[in-house]
């Protein structure tokens, strides 16, 4: 790990340290980084007194006085003089940076003490001294010397040394992004040489670092100048080179374990790695801990009982503000993006850049750490391969809970270039391409017109997604029309952006026998049985009964030759077999005919129209429905059903029941099991779950969250047929088509007006189209604007839409005859077009985007939202009579919505940041909304929900003596024999389970049921109990003694928790034992159709 930029890296003058260290003090700052401190000896002594003394009369610090400093030196450097005229993109490097002073001439020294070649500071490229001083990886390779002077006629100057990142040789007059002939297409990564340069300026030597390398997407300096250095190939260490013979996720797990040690550090023979070459990863991984562990937190290591298991391996590199790298993983994830598949799990990083609590928007808005500007461009090494920016995706909603300290922007950076000898005779997808190439592999993105539109629809490939087993060679992808939107007099209509208005936006067709090769319940792209194993049973009794009608809806994404599209198709019993239609509103990417380079074609699922599940009510929607008319006794007794379930939870089976289904989630209905086996309630285990179950319960009602019976969400699509008229849907669920009236709305609505009363009717017709496919709504195609965007803007490409029967709901609510309408007015964003960027300048500008979306992101949604609801909290309990006060806030609400609506759609459509004016972001809010300072008591529907679950109190598991079931109790020389097995397989669980826990976030739980599994399957020889070949007999011995062991254990800890593991690991087998010693037969039922029973 590289050194932390403190004080004493760079030496300055006495005055300057001086100066520092008085304002460090004085400000209560940390020490400058080196990388500052070398910015300010390159401007010279009175410049950087100059600004320190400015600086230190300020009275007091709104940002860092690192970034302050930097942020002086560049504006310093920009005004010195005109910036260097910019060279073509064949001509100039592209980290050339803007503070190269234009046609300085340097002499590179040869092996020749006479022989000197002058090239110009254009020619070579210079960068930043912030560039130079970048960190290194825990990988650096040893360095060797070069020694530059200028061409000056100052012979006082004098020569310092750097360390500076070089490439293998490169044929720099070979055309830019393609190999010589001669060349293996595998780049080797940069080494860093020391590189002693001297430039002389009228009153100071400035230091500036050489590039000798250049990014792969520029053209570098002339090769016959390259060949006068006489630089030869560097070698790796031992221990470098015996890391690149192994495969990769055994290397990396290597440079996980070393922590912040260099390899050679923490490794000193190279021939300790290549012992453990052949091993197994299970025994790989325990050596490669023994004998590294002790560099890293046990929350690093991975442990996994089975690393062949058809996972994707993810693998994490964390970048510090100075810098410093830190690899974690590879963790086994249940996804798979196409990314991914098509370039393989270890080819893709996944680069978090640490934000540290900074107020980052205090910051010049265009300053960022100069160690992120570096690894952007640069790229990271990784042993021997070399991983360079690639796509980024805003994670920042589901990452709420993570690590604060780091982004939940993620960026993905791609192997492009490797020297490692296990990949040197093995082809790779991105050999010999540029990034800009490397891109194209997966749609010709570069044919969009603005930056942000490229990375967001670059992004697509990031979706977690199942790929479909076709062939799209096999398969006729045609483009079909649209149906626009026609007023009354049959003209189209057009949005206030000046675009046709069309009622099919998102959503095509798929033959049946595509759609029947897709699999049911998936959700998220993964194919959901976790909590549902309805298709598992459907499966024991009729193999293909799951397979008989195909998914009426898929949300998909494809990648086809060149193009890109997503939205949803609709199973078309009509079409060709082979068949898919996509309209001009789902292709987000066009192809480029001009094009020659190989796409990865695939046509991958993220979801399909599922059954729906229990639905609950929002915050959101509650304050409409208000709006609207449902009382507060409506919403009072729907919660008090609610609680009265989660209270007598302990005491009530069917209550307990209910609560288990509900929560299933929790613990793969392991509870549901038990109860529905006819185990007692006050079985100890059972109770603890009840309790935890329960507790969760409380905690969504308290939000909002009241479950509603006769509610569903349902994915949206248009009508096939073109009989719905005008205010007409037609909603498909368990048993077919229905008929009524219906509340639609989309979350996240916020308008009045976004809840429609509709009217679903029966169309014979469609039959013809969907066949018996199940789950979904369709929308009109008549009339002037779509039904979808009349709900918060939305759409057909996946969006779900709730859907009310309620006879309640109906009786109470009264539509708003306001609909909304975008009041903004359209904003012109100007932007260079993507074609008149170079690759060089695309890249900076991608960067920049990057890392104002990480770092400076837009906070308007979340203000927008939080004061929407602070305002409409106080519009809902004021008395009609006051009605100047309830307009004035209607207006503020208005407002707040186009505001909010415009804020979610900028991302995809202009990249512009929105912002919440001053006179509309509130500063009080209701107490409901949790919020530590400025809050008020709320006497709204929404406060009185929320005190009235507080008033229930935070009840306390009072824990009673830990008891086995008598049934279970048994001692028979069989099971006493499994007893002694899984004593011993016990004791391992335990260790396995805590540094299973270790982990955080998504990665703690894969790896908790990584080692469920591992016991399940030394268990039934099988995944599930259902599966498993052994003789029934010996199986429910070795669950008892499983059972024995495990309530032993927590009888002895007094902790209750401990007998999960019985009921995780043996729980089918117990409970279907537990049933047949009643003297009954189990009764094999779907959870789904349980809960809509128990609903």
């Amino acid at each position: 790990m590289m050194n932390n930029g403190t004080s004493g890296v760079v030496p300055l003058p006495q005055s300057v340290e001086e100066l520092i260290q008085k304002i460090c003090l004085a400000q209560k700052q940390p020490p400058l980084l080196a990388t500052t401190r070398l910015l300010l000896e390159s401007v010279g002594e009175p410049a950087a007194l100059c600004m320190l003394q400015d600086i230190d009369s300020r009275v007091e610090f709104k940002r860092p006085f690192d970034g302050i400093v930097v942020w002086m030196i560049n504006n310093y450097l920009a005004n010195e003089g005109p910036p260097p005229k910019r060279l073509s993109p064949s001509s100039q490097p592209q980290n050339c940076s803007p503070l190269t002073p234009p046609g300085r001439s340097v002499c590179l020294m040869t092996k020749s003490q006479d022989e000197t070649v002058a090239i110009s500071a254009s020619q070579v490229g210079y960068s930043s001294p912030q560039q130079h001083h970048l960190p290194r990886s825990p990988v650096t390779p040893r360095s060797r010397t070069l020694r530059l002077m200028t061409n000056s006629q100052d012979t006082g100057a004098s020569s310092q040394v750097f360390e500076q990142p070089a490439t293998d040789p490169v044929d720099y007059g070979s055309p830019q992004g393609h190999h010589p002939q001669n060349r293996s297409p595998h780049t080797a990564p940069r080494r860093y040489r020391t590189v002693r340069l001297m430039m002389n300026s009228q009153d100071d030597t400035v230091r500036r670092s050489l590039v000798l390398d250049q990014q792969r997407t520029s053209r570098p300096p002339d090769n016959s100048v390259v060949e006068m250095l006489g630089v030869t190939e560097e070698r790796f260490s031992p221990q470098m080179m015996a890391l690149g013979e192994l495969e990769f996720r055994k290397a990396f797990l290597i440079l996980n374990y070393i922590g912040p040690k260099k390899l050679e550090e923490a490794i000193s023979s190279a021939d300790w790695i290549r012992k453990l070459k052949d091993l197994a990863m299970v025994d790989f991984e325990s050596e490669v801990w023994k004998r590294l562990g002790q560099n890293v937190n046990d929350s690093h290591r991975c442990k996994y009982l089975d690393w062949d298991c058809a996972k994707t391996c993810l693998y994490h590199c964390h970048v510090s503000l100075d810098g410093n790298l830190r690899f974690e993983g590879p963790y086994l994830d249940a996804t798979r993006t196409h990314l991914q598949r098509v370039l393989g799990d270890d080819n893709v990083l996944i680069v978090k850049f640490a934000e540290d609590g900074y107020d980052w928007k205090s910051f010049p808005r265009n300053y960022y750490p100069p160690a992120y500007h570096k690894i952007l461009k640069e790229g990271i090494l990784v042993g021997l391969r070399r991983y360079r920016f690639f796509v980024f995706k805003d994670g920042r909603k589901e990452a709420k809970k993570k690590e604060q300290n780091i982004s939940s922007v993620r960026c993905l950076f791609v192997r492009m270039e490797s020297s490692a000898s296990l990949d040197k005779n093995q082809e790779y997808l991105l050999s010999g391409k540029t990034v800009q190439e490397a891109r194209s592999v997966f749609m010709h993105v570069h044919t969009l017109p603005n930056v942000p539109k490229y990375m967001a629809r670059l992004s697509l490939i990031l979706s977690k997604t199942v790929k479909l087993a076709i062939n799209l060679a096999d398969v006729t992808v045609q483009r079909i029309d649209d149906i626009p939107c026609l007023d009354e007099n049959g003209n189209y209509v057009y949005d206030k952006d000046g675009n046709l208005c069309i009622h099919t936006d998102g959503t095509g067709f798929i033959s049946e026998d595509l759609a029947l090769k897709c699999p049911k319940n998936v959700v998220h792209g993964s194919y959901h049985n976790k909590e549902n194993t309805e298709v598992t049973i459907l499966n024991m009794i009729q193999p293909d009964a799951h397979f008989m009608e195909p998914p009426l809806l898929i949300q998909f994404r494809l990648f086809h030759n060149g193009s890109a599209a997503k939205g949803t198709l609709l199973v078309n019993k009509k079409l060709h077999h082979g068949t898919i239609q996509l309209r001009d509103s789902m292709i987000k990417v066009n192809p480029d005919p001009e094009s020659s380079i190989f796409t990865n074609n695939s046509l991958e699922v993220v979801a399909t129209s599922n059954r729906p599940r229990r639905v609950s009510l929002s915050r959101y929607l509650i304050a409409l429905l208000s709006c609207g008319g449902v009382p507060k006794d409506f919403f009072m007794d729907a919660l008090k059903n609610a609680l009265e379930d989660a209270q007598s939870a302990f005491t009530n089976k069917r209550a307990a029941f209910r609560v288990s289904l509900n929560r299933g989630t929790m613990d793969g209905l392991n509870a549901a099991r038990m109860i529905s086996s006819g185990i007692p309630l006050d079985e100890s285990f059972l109770q603890n779950q009840l309790f935890i179950m329960s507790k969760e319960e409380k905690k969504g009602l308290k939000g909002g969250k009241i479950p509603v019976n006769d509610c569903y969400y349902l994915m949206g699509t248009a009508d096939p047929t073109g009989i719905l008229e005008k205010g007409e849907v037609c909603i498909i669920l368990d048993n077919g088509q229905i008929s009524g009236k219906v509340l639609v709305y989309r979350h996240p609505g916020l308008h009045f007006g976004d809840i429609h009363l509709l009217n679903a009717r029966y169309v014979k017709e469609l039959e013809d189209f969907v066949g018996q496919a199940k789950y979904a709504i369709f929308f009109p195609c008549k009339g002037p604007r779509s039904l979808s965007d009349q709900m918060a803007g939305g759409d057909l490409d996946g969006d779900m839409y709730f859907v009310s029967r309620n006879s309640q709901l109906l009786h109470y609510f009264e539509e708003s005859s306001d609909r909304w309408t975008s009041k903004s007015s359209p904003r012109s964003v100007s932007y260079k077009k993507q074609g008149e960027l170079s690759d060089g300048e695309l890249e900076e500008k991608l960067h920049q985007l990057f890392l104002r979306s990480t770092f400076q992101p837009s906070s308007s949604i979340g203000v927008a939202a939080d004061s929407w609801m602070a305002i409409m909290d106080r519009y809902l309990t004021l008395e009609d009579s006051n009605l100047t006060e309830k307009a004035h806030m209607k207006e503020n609400i208005l407002l707040l919505i186009d505001i909010y609506y415009d804020a979610l759609d900028a991302p995809k459509k202009s990249g512009e940041q929105i912002e919440v004016p001053e006179e509309l972001r509130v500063k009080v809010f209701p107490h409901y909304m949790e919020k530590k300072e400025n809050s008020y008591k709320s006497t709204s529907i929404l406060g009185t929900i929320f005190d009235f679950v507080e008033s229930y109190g935070e009840e306390k598991f009072s824990q009673k003596e830990i008891r086995k079931l008598p049934s279970f109790m048994v001692n028979t020389p069989e099971v006493e024999a499994f007893k002694e097995k899984w004593k011993e397989l016990y004791e391992k669980y335990r260790k396995d389970m805590s540094n299973a826990l270790n982990h955080s976030g998504k990665e703690r739980n894969d790896a908790a049921d990584e080692v469920i599994n591992y016991y399940k399957q030394l268990l039934y020889g099988a995944a599930e109990f259902e599966e498993s070949k052994r003789p029934l007999r010996e199986i429910y011995d070795e669950a008892l003694a499983i059972y024995n062991v495990t309530y032993d254990y927590a009888i002895e800890k007094r902790e209750v928790k401990r007998c999960g593991f019985a009921w995780k690991v043996a729980g089918s087998a117990l409970s279907k034992l537990y049933t047949s010693e009643l003297g009954e037969k189990p009764l094999c039922c779907a959870p789904s159709v349980l809960k809509e029973l128990f609903s």
